[in-house]
């Protein structure tokens, strides 16, 4: 496995991503943790909270190997995460798309997906709002217009609502 500069996949454990993503700060290596927002239901109380989208993830961007093996190093950091004999990189496109996705108001419920999706075949592009401009694939479910982001790095897809009148009517693929 070699080393290429760009984003890569650290896995760190449970329930330590915030720590780990100051943790890099700290060290000056520029790492990325998308959150959304959770509502947690106690008994006697329901409260927001950020939670991280992708769980045990933090993005990290390496421009040396110093910087590589750096963040390695950092507590509570386990691993990169790779595939067969190459480390997952990802794109600094898709990174744009998950920091936008989980800046933009206007979508809710967002949530990373595992398993294979069906091949969408309406495409709508976004009217307004951070994501303006970007053609998303869009499927019905439960009545709600989902949006679909597919991260090919990662083999992962983030699944979101968004209300339907963001968006403007395209040809299908």
């Amino acid at each position: 496995m070699g080393f290429k500069t760009g984003w890569y996949v650290l896995y760190v454990y449970p329930r330590s991503e915030k720590k780990v993503h100051e943790y890099l700060k700290e060290v000056s290596v520029e790492s990325f943790l998308p959150q959304v927002e959770s509502v947690r239901e106690w008994s006697d109380r329901k409260k927001k909270v950020l939670k991280p989208l992708f769980p045990s993830y933090v993005f990290v961007k390496v421009n040396s190997s110093l910087e590589f093996y750096k963040a390695l190093s950092v507590n509570c950091a386990s691993a990169y995460i790779s595939f067969g004999n190459e480390y997952a990189r990802v794109t600094e496109k898709e990174i744009n798309q998950i920091k936008f996705m989980v800046g933009d108001q206007n979508i809710s419920n967002a949530e990373v997906v595992n398993r294979r999706l069906p091949k969408v075949n309406e495409v709508r592009k976004i009217n307004y709002g951070p994501l303006k401009g970007l053609q998303c694939e869009i499927m019905k479910v439960d009545g709600e217009h989902k949006i679909i982001v597919r991260i090919d790095s990662l083999k992962q897809n983030i699944i979101a609502t968004m209300p339907f009148y963001a968006f403007e009517s395209t040809n299908s693929l």
